[in-house]
């Protein structure tokens, strides 16, 4: 599965979180709803996270150094990890203390035509952006449910998109419905717990996302197809007879360390095995472009070390591990 960080999806999120943070702030100061207030800092949140995101991605092209030998792929991963933080705190944990405030002192909703409207441009918009999302992860995602596509995705920038405007689509519903409720019954109470709702939603959202990303900053494994592809790659059935172990780690969403042991002739010359060695890199890059860097060892297998567990076989699927 390709890495693509998902720009478009980005731009588009951010350029519709921009308006909509001005219109619900609007409608607020017009109002005095606090879902408004609540649902207008959610969305200048989700602008600064699409902001990190689009940074984390420039700042992961850098050259690799003698310091960072190995690049800064992960950088993307840290960012997506910030924006976890970022929409737990300042989306989720402002929501629910707003939310506390006007259940504790509720007040009617003034001028119902500004939220109402607001909500309604806002549903709208983000529709069309989580639409952008779903069109550019389907090519990624291929026959993973969506589930299994934000649990496995090596490139974080779409799922955190996806996840972000599919909370905040759940958001604006729940905030016209406290809002109606307030008009409906006079009660400005029903505002605040739409509010607390959100709140409740935006920090769910925020730790469905650190977990997701605090596992790649773990670092994870190639997924199943690699993993099938480069041990392919690796054994000619000539001088490399077999692979004995190999471990593969993500390095960032487009860059995969590949390092194993392969089991080569016993009677092979130094040349014939350094020549097998090259040629199977050769194939690895081949069949898995992003693996950048790749460390062979040839070994001679031995059954009987591999009977008794010293010669350690092919570690788990990659599919097995726990997220």
């Amino acid at each position: 599965m390709s890495a693509s960080g998902g720009t478009k999806a980005i731009v588009a999120a951010l350029s519709a979180n921009l308006a909509i943070a001005v219109a619900k702030f609007v409608a607020f100061l017009f109002s005095g709803s606090s879902s408004m207030l609540a649902e207008s800092v959610h969305s200048l949140a989700d602008s600064g996270n699409q902001g990190l995101l689009l940074l984390g991605g420039k700042r992961a092209k850098r050259q690799a150094t003698p310091e960072h030998p190995f690049g800064y792929g992960r950088e993307r991963y840290i960012y997506a990890f910030l924006v976890s933080i970022v929409l737990f705190s300042v989306g989720g944990m402002f929501a629910i203390y707003e939310g506390y405030e006007k259940i504790k002192h509720p007040h009617e909703i003034e001028h119902w035509y500004w939220p109402v409207g607001v909500l309604v441009f806002a549903i709208i918009a983000e529709a069309f952006s989580f639409r952008t999302a779903i069109k550019e992860s389907n090519p990624l995602r291929g026959k993973q449910s969506w589930s299994q596509f934000v649990r496995r995705a090596k490139a974080p920038e779409l799922p955190v998109v996806l996840l972000e405007d599919l909370g905040a689509l759940v958001g604006l519903i729940l905030a016209l419905g406290g809002v109606g409720l307030a008009l409906a019954t006079g009660d400005g109470v029903w505002d605040g717990i739409g509010t607390l709702c959100i709140g409740v939603l935006l920090i769910v959202i925020a730790i469905v996302l650190a977990a997701e990303t605090k596992s790649l900053l773990l670092g994870e494994s190639a997924g199943l197809d690699e993993v099938r592809k480069i041990e392919a790659a690796l054994v000619d059935g000539d001088t490399v007879t077999r692979v004995i172990h190999m471990r593969t780690l993500h390095l960032g969403p487009e860059e995969l360390l590949v390092a194993a042991k392969l089991a080569v002739q016993h009677d092979d010359t130094a040349a014939e095995v350094a020549a097998a060695i090259n040629a199977a890199e050769a194939r690895i890059r081949e069949a898995v472009p992003i693996a950048r860097a790749i460390y062979l060892e040839p070994d001679i297998y031995d059954e009987a070390a591999a009977a008794k567990g010293t010669n350690p076989a092919m570690p788990p699927s990659p599919d097995a591990s726990p997220r």
